[in-house]
């Protein structure tokens, strides 16, 4: 396996698939600006020949590596190589175990990949993100109906990865644009309001993001669709609709999708 070229790399280590160590990492990276992080995982490490070649990779780059490794001489053997290749590790789990085995006076089954058994919890997941996939950015209208939360936006207030983001939770979700020139359809209205999420943002903070979204396509900056003018004009009939509705309303100016999902499942 190999590593591409950065100056900031972090190395996922696992004996599962690695989502639990990569969760966190990701959780820390979005409370720093301006980093240009790359990420490389390694999942599924069962034999120390695997974990030496990748530990002697990641020593190659500057930064570190993240892992959660259950299987006890795997553990000591990535603090030995981490020694030996002056490599700084971060042990995810380690310390909540530890914990544990203290505070509760019990041992760990040291079983891989625990978490992602194929239970009734993962095939509702599983169910959760097709439905959410198919219903993105309101394509299926009748969805509404057989969704667990309907999330309402302007463009740019981040709904597809928030979505995505909840439906890895088990939750059925379909978001919808709001646009002033299209009215509400008749399956949103009839929708109860602890089953509607609206999402805002400070409308100097999503003239910055609009605007450089037109810079990433390759548009010119001065469209309407980046003017203060027209951001405005979406915010007070968005308002409105929330108002009509009687849904909560999150700000999520400055919020980290992880935090905007926690606020949202304190709601429903």
């Amino acid at each position: 396996m190999s590593i591409e070229q950065s100056s900031n790399l972090i190395t996922i280590c696992s004996d599962s698939i690695g989502d639990t160590a990569e969760a966190v990492v990701q959780a820390v990276i979005h409370q720093f600006q301006n980093q240009q992080v790359t990420i490389k995982r390694y999942g599924n490490i069962r034999h120390e020949d695997e974990l030496r070649k990748l530990m002697e990779e990641a020593a190659q780059h500057k930064g570190f590596v993240a892992y959660t490794l259950v299987q006890p001489e795997l553990r000591e053997m990535i603090r030995e190589e981490a020694v030996r290749l002056d490599l700084r590790i971060v042990d995810i789990m380690g310390p909540m175990m530890q914990a544990f085995i203290d505070t509760f006076d019990d041992a760990p089954q040291q079983r891989p990949g625990l978490l992602h058994q194929l239970d009734e919890n993962y095939f509702r997941r599983i169910e959760a993100i097709e439905f959410t996939v198919a219903c993105d950015d309101g394509r299926d209208l009748g969805a509404m109906l057989k969704a667990d939360i309907v999330l309402l936006g302007m463009s740019r207030t981040s709904k597809t990865p928030l979505s995505i983001f909840l439906a890895h939770r088990g939750k059925k979700v379909v978001n919808y644009p709001i646009i002033p020139e299209i009215g509400p359809p008749q399956e949103l209205l009839s929708l109860p309001p602890n089953r509607l999420i609206g999402l805002t943002m400070k409308p100097e903070y999503m003239l910055k993001v609009r605007s450089e979204r037109l810079k990433v396509l390759g548009l010119p900056t001065g469209s309407q669709y980046a003017s203060l003018e027209r951001i405005t004009e979406e915010m007070e009939y968005a308002a409105s609709l929330f108002n009509k509705l009687g849904c909560p309303v999150i700000d999520i100016t400055d919020k980290a999708i992880e935090e905007t999902a926690g606020i949202i499942m304190g709601y429903i």
